[in-house]
Order: structure tokens, then sequence, then C-alpha cells
């Protein structure tokens, strides 16, 4: 294959990247929600952990396992902070409601 053809397969690649990291973030908002009806912490290190060694146990190269782990830090990063806007989305509008609420009596 020349040159034209792998940048081909690399865009084709790319898109389901895409894809696909928006289904995490997805998940990520949901679990967000969930951490913050029930109290929990947004960074937790042990499941960040788990996370790393299973990615590195699935990783059959030709990645190194710690490009690998650079890339998921990275990517659990990105997905904390969606957790903490979905988290300070939510509490602003329950302030905002509660606010339009006690304006309205």
């Amino acid at each position: 294959m020349d040159i034209a053809g792998w940048r081909k397969k690399i865009d084709e690649i790319d898109q389901k990247l895409v894809d696909i990291l928006n289904q995490r973030a997805h998940a990520a908002q949901e679990i967000g929600r969930l951490k913050r009806q029930t109290d929990m912490p947004i960074y937790e290190p042990d499941r960040e952990r788990i996370v790393l060694e299973q990615v590195q146990e699935q990783n059959h190269g030709p990645l190194q396992h710690r490009h690998l782990i650079q890339i998921y830090e990275r990517i659990m990063d990105v997905m904390r902070n969606i957790q903490k806007d979905e988290i300070l989305d939510e509490t602003a509008s329950e302030t905002e409601a509660n606010r339009q609420r006690k304006t309205n009596r």
C-alpha cells in the first residue's frame, strides 16, 4: 500500500476512534450524574489504576505500554473534566431553579 492508501486507512480509523471516544464521553457524563447524586468524588485513583492495568493486559502492540498509558491518562483526564462539567452544569441549573422559585413567591 502506498502513503495515500495508508492515510486513507488512518482517516477511516480516526472516524471510528471519534465515535468510540464520544461513546466513552457519554458514559462519563452518565457516571458524573450518578457520582453527583451519591456524592462520590470525580477522581478515583483506584479505578484509574484498574483501567490502566486492563488496557496494558489487552495491549499486544505495536504500541508500547508506556505510550498506551500516556494516551489513556489523557483520555481519563478529559473524561474527568466532562464529569466535572456535568456536575457543575447540573448544580448551576438547580441553583438557578431554586432562585427562580424564591423570586416567584
